[in-house]
């Protein structure tokens, strides 16, 4: 009876990834496609190209390891599921990775014993919260390829992700480069004083690591020359509606320094369709226009 059971679970498992695959497989844009790491050497290859943003253009400081594989590599990889972006101009195999996005839902995390951005922030509050999480993290795109097509494709291939698995929220860290927190006074404190996140799920960085991010008074913040300052990747959070955690944390290995966001996945899908959405239909139809 166990085994039969057993055997129908691995069964439903594997037609809801055959789903998913389906899904990601429907949003290609042009040459570029989504998908879901497949095995080990599609895992090396997206290793590979965050070694080549984080370390080598960013100057994040690689260990011994790292730097003899020219991968960026941790035990979160073994855990979690690794969504590509690939360039099928570029022929077939993990050579046409551009983009990458690494994903940890609860569940794996709960048998894991740990998320990532629990090594910067305390995030019972998220832990707490109703419904399944995500945490995304190692969000990289090759330089040739930091185009709005591109960050499209990973959003919506993010948003079927969310759909499949049915998460409630999403967080992690996002990065603005540098380490000292000072010289990023005015985005610091744009985030800290316009989209702080509710306190009953408001991550909060770990004492030992805590810097304050209110170097500004609220009336002293030029909110569009903070918005300019931002990331794009942040900027992409915040139009989705995501919040910050309490207190940033220099991250000396990367060369950052880390916020914490929170994204209310309700509000990615809705935004989701309204704005990525309506920019993908204008952007076909103005593509059918010039063939």
């Amino acid at each position: 009876m166990n085994d039969r059971r057993d055997g129908d679970g691995a069964k439903r498992s594997a037609e809801g990834a055959a789903g998913l695959d389906a899904a990601l497989a429907s949003l290609g844009s042009g040459s570029l496609v989504a998908r879901l790491a497949r095995d080990e050497s599609d895992i090396a290859a997206a290793q590979a190209l965050r070694y080549r943003v984080f370390y080598d253009e960013m100057k994040a400081k690689p260990d011994a390891e790292m730097e003899r594989l020219r991968r960026d590599v941790d035990p979160f990889d073994n855990v979690c599921e690794h969504l590509l972006v690939c360039d099928t101009d570029r022929g077939e195999g993990p050579e046409t990775i551009i983009a990458t996005y690494r994903l940890l839902r609860g569940e794996r995390a709960r048998e894991f014993g740990r998320f990532y951005t629990a090594g910067e922030y305390d995030i019972a509050p998220l832990l707490d919260y109703s419904g399944e999480i995500l945490e995304l993290g190692r969000s990289c795109v090759d330089q040739k390829y930091r185009a709005r097509p591109t960050m499209q494709l990973l959003w919506a291939a993010i948003a079927q992700f969310v759909f499949h698995y049915d998460i409630s929220m999403m967080f992690g860290c996002a990065s603005l480069h540098g380490v000292e927190p000072e010289s990023l006074a005015l985005p610091l404190s744009y985030l800290h004083h316009f989209h702080l996140a509710p306190e009953v799920m408001r991550p909060v960085a770990l004492p030992e690591l805590h810097v304050g991010m209110d170097f500004l008074p609220e009336d002293q913040i030029d909110k569009k020359a903070a918005l300019t300052a931002l990331p794009p990747l942040l900027k992409g959070y915040l139009r989705l509606g995501g919040f910050v955690g309490d207190g940033a944390v220099v991250d000396h290995q990367f060369n950052t320094t880390d916020v914490c966001i929170v994204v209310k996945t309700d509000l990615v899908t809705e935004k989701y369709y309204k704005h990525y959405g309506r920019e993908r239909d204008t952007e076909s139809e103005e593509a059918g226009g010039g063939a």
